[in-house]
């Protein structure tokens, strides 16, 4: 898997935890049209300190998904201020810190979040994702059983893709192949399922089900990339056609001519 897909996915990942969190959180104030730096805060301090808390951690989030990560944290610290006990905060700030390379911090704020509330899938998640990224794949691989294991956890798609994304980085194969594949059975739209499905079936040599897959996508135009279409590419030599390696490689010529993968086809890098 390219770095730069593994970036993608990152980014998908850590998003998805943020909109989880975020998911019971009351609604927030909208940008201001008139200087779109700014938002247009509701009144909260004096709101009951739930409230206020629950307003901080939303905007937290908003800041953190605009890569705002100082200011996510200083929302994070107003939270926690209004409700030192609030397990969401603890596990946003863990995100926070992890995104800024405080791994000790992150740590502890995720533990300290699992120690509030034991059964929160989403705290589970995003610090199995973290420990992932630390190359930590073992306890990574706990985490994200004990998340899919929480009774009624409605998101179970998103920690089984990041758990196989995980296990594939492992090297686990044969583990990967199984957790995507049921990723992908719940949620088959998903392009980055996909694309990380059929990256594993690559590796293990099952090369008809992984051109399936990176097939869905690239016939999707707003959903191709360039990694898309590189993996193509790559499957496509696997099994000797060369005319489907020469359109690949014609194609991202032409739609991605400054890409890395571009570049690697042009001096027929397949195994990099």
């Amino acid at each position: 898997m390219t770095g730069s897909a593994r970036l993608r996915i990152g980014f998908a990942l850590t998003l998805a935890g943020v909109l989880a969190l975020l998911g019971g959180c009351v609604s927030v104030p909208q940008p201001d049209p008139n200087n779109p730096g700014r938002e247009i805060r509701q009144p909260a301090e004096n709101a009951d300190p739930e409230r206020r808390a629950k307003v901080r951690l939303e905007l937290a989030g908003l800041y953190f998904a605009r890569g705002q990560s100082e200011t996510a944290l200083d929302e994070v610290r107003q939270a926690l201020e209004a409700r030192p006990n609030l397990p969401e905060a603890h596990s946003l700030r863990g995100l926070i810190y992890a995104s800024l390379g405080d791994m000790a911090r992150s740590e502890q704020s995720f533990k300290r979040a699992l120690e509030l509330n034991a059964r929160d899938a989403d705290a589970m998640h995003n610090f199995g994702w973290v420990l992932c990224q630390q190359q930590r794949f073992d306890e990574a691989d706990a985490l994200f059983g004990r998340a899919l294991a929480q009774p009624q956890y409605r998101d179970q798609m998103r920690s089984l893709l990041a758990r196989g994304v995980c296990q594939a980085r492992a090297g686990r194969w044969a583990d990967a192949e199984r957790t995507l594949t049921r990723s992908y059975e719940l949620d088959p739209a998903n392009p980055v399922t996909a694309f990380n499905l059929s990256e594993v079936l690559l590796h293990r040599g099952e090369l008809e089900r992984a051109r399936f897959y990176v097939a869905r996508i690239n016939g999707q135009p707003d959903l191709s990339s360039a990694q898309t279409l590189w993996l193509a590419a790559r499957i496509e030599r696997r099994l000797g056609n060369l005319a489907g390696v020469q359109d690949f490689g014609r194609q991202l010529r032409d739609r991605f001519p400054q890409s890395a993968e571009a570049l690697r086809y042009e001096r027929g890098r397949f195994d990099d």
